[in-house]
């Protein structure tokens, strides 16, 4: 269940109920796809970096190592240690992305594993059923991602075959929450509005999927190519037209600045890989604008990555020493320094919480955004 708190302009301060405990809105989900945030972060860490959500993937780990061996362990909750909320991606965005060869109909998708080639099929009922093994708390529907650059033929075809597998998907869900055996009988389900860059076909799915009454809605296909200020343009048009009531769910964005300006048009959710995939690589995330720990200005810096950060990294360690095991290829750097983006990432969202509570996210975000133009 959502409840809106506070509206600061468009941007909403929200808290959602779920069956794994109580989400503050806006959160952003830490990326653990095949239920393993990457850079050896363990739930143990995601629980002193203040993470809220963990966000794993349908399509992985129904391929390995297969829904069906989590299931008979007891749930991804139970797997892989975490007691708070996870949300599953429907696979929808990895069968597009991922699959060389893929068949799509109308009963589903027909395409090959990207791991060893094997022939898979998954539609909006297979989809459910994995995400019903996983047992996640929040599931998302099946869907086409296509190409936001799709000509408005196919756009409008392939978003009219997303409908009508939502409602398959709606049907599916309600069926296996009813089922003696369900791990999580309140599994909750989010639709996807789609349409690419055409507001028009936007704004017409909004509306159509806004009726059938979901627990929340994401705005997927974006961030996948066109530019960010038709990204916000793409928000203005939709966002009004989703339920004020439930949560909006911008998938797979993004930066920072991204996220500030997406919470400003009244977003609520958000995940994505750049937090852990940035630190990865030695990219860190400050006040002060994004560093390279690589960079050989750090060789002698024995301050920690950013001064006054209460993050595990920051806490006990300097940027020289850090450097030191990046250079080197020890693990431990990519995980602090992995560590310390999502803590980053956390942080600013407890921060535009607190903006919004207090009336003064516009204040904040001009402030957090002039911060990090810096180099």
């Amino acid at each position: 269940m959502y409840e809106l708190l506070k509206k600061d302009g468009r941007a909403k301060r929200g808290r959602f109920t779920t069956v794994h405990g109580v989400i503050e809105t806006p959160v952003f989900m830490n990326v653990g796809t095949v239920a393993a945030i990457k850079g050896a972060v363990s739930t143990d860490d995601l629980r002193g970096i203040k993470t809220q959500v963990e966000l794993s993937n349908t399509y992985h780990l129904h391929v390995r190592p297969g829904d069906e061996v989590v299931k008979k362990l007891g749930g991804l909750h139970k797997f892989m240690n975490w007691d708070k909320p996870i949300l599953t991606d429907s696979g929808g965005f990895q069968v597009f992305s991922l699959a060389k060869l893929r068949k799509i109909k109308e009963e589903g998708v027909h395409f090959n594993s990207h791991i060893d080639g094997h022939k898979i099929f998954m539609g909006p009922e297979q989809s459910m059923q994995i995400q019903s093994n996983l047992a996640s708390t929040i599931a998302m529907a099946f869907d086409e991602c296509p190409s936001s650059v799709a000509d408005r033929k196919y756009m409008t075809n392939s978003v009219e075959r997303t409908t009508r597998w939502l409602k398959r998907c709606k049907e599916e869900m309600a069926r296996l929450n009813s089922l003696p055996d369900t791990i999580n009988p309140h599994q909750m389900l989010f639709g996807i509005n789609q349409g690419g860059i055409y507001e028009d076909i936007r704004i017409a799915h909004a509306q159509q999927i806004a009726e059938l009454n979901l627990d929340g809605y994401a705005v997927g296909g974006l961030a996948v190519g066109e530019s960010h200020e038709e990204m916000y343009r793409i928000l203005d048009a939709v966002v009004p037209q989703l339920p004020e009531n439930k949560p909006t769910y911008l998938m797979g964005v993004g930066t920072p600045a991204n996220i500030l300006e997406a919470v400003d048009r009244g977003v609520d959710f958000f995940d994505c890989v750049y937090p852990s995939r940035n630190g990865r690589h030695g990219h860190v995330y400050t006040n002060h604008g994004k560093m390279n720990l690589f960079n050989a200005k750090y060789e002698l810096d024995d301050r920690p990555i950013e001064e006054g950060c209460n993050c595990p990294a920051c806490r006990s360690y300097s940027r020289a020493y850090i450097r030191h095991l990046l250079k080197a290829k020890e693990m431990l750097g990519m995980r602090l320094c992995v560590l310390h983006n999502l803590y980053f990432y956390n942080t600013m969202m407890e921060e535009i919480r607190d903006a919004i509570d207090a009336g003064e996210f516009q204040a904040y975000k001009k402030r957090k955004l002039e911060g990090m133009e810096q180099k």
